[in-house]
């Protein structure tokens, strides 16, 4: 065996990668994965996220949904309660999904002028989906149930989507898993950053700035 075939021991300490190395590959390969599951979804709730932030102060128009009402008149053996209307209302206009809410407002007093008049009792359910709303509206004494429908065009199906109407719990998984990488990608982002970059007094006021500038506007616009 000659010399040269011999290997110090810290030279063989040395190949291996320190802890700071594998923390920082470790951080880059998250951080990538994460951006790539939530590339398009974080595309989708960004641009409609724009969207309904400028909509008022930019004036940017939205298509009106196609609306139509109709009053379909009451069975013979008329429902008797607003849990019943719902599953009356499902069946009877072919709707694929359950009521996503069911209201009852009860009889009370209301101000007609300089009188008073005992209002009867409300019923209401709404269907909801990112496409289509239907809502039921029953007065209890009709012989009828004043039913509305509107159609959304594709930019309001991708806000219903953005805020979660009308939506399973499928996609609220989904968006769920993408708000969770973005959190994800804020913290791996800060710790390559504090890891790679010696300038750390600079990162903190321009982070600590950032934060101090959203509560500040935060609380105005409160």
């Amino acid at each position: 065996m000659t010399v040269s075939a011999i290997k110090p021991a810290s030279s063989t300490r040395a190949r291996r990668p320190s802890r700071r190395s594998a923390t920082l590959k470790w951080l880059r390969n998250t951080h990538s994965w994460l951006g790539l599951w939530g590339a398009a979804l974080g595309l989708l709730f960004g641009i409609t996220g724009i969207v309904m932030d400028h909509r008022s102060i930019m004036k940017i128009p939205l298509p009106h949904p196609q609306e139509s009402t109709v009053q379909l008149p009451l069975p013979e053996q008329a429902p008797v309660n607003a849990d019943a209307m719902a599953r009356w209302l499902q069946a009877t206009l072919a709707l694929e999904h359950k009521a996503t809410r069911v209201k009852t407002e009860a009889v009370r007093a209301v101000a007609w002028g300089d009188k008073k008049v005992m209002q009867p009792e409300h019923w209401n359910a709404m269907f909801s989906t990112p496409r289509v709303n239907v809502q039921g509206d029953y007065w209890v004494g009709n012989n009828f149930v004043t039913v509305k429908r509107s159609d959304n065009g594709l930019l309001a199906v991708l806000l219903n989507l953005h805020k979660g109407v009308g939506v399973g719990p499928g996609w609220i998984l989904l968006a769920d898993s993408v708000a969770g990488s973005l959190i994800m990608l804020s913290l791996t982002g800060i710790a390559m950053w504090v890891l790679t970059n010696r300038r750390r007094t600079i990162g903190l006021v321009v982070g600590g700035a950032s934060v101090a500038a959203a509560l500040g506007l935060a609380l105005i616009a409160m």
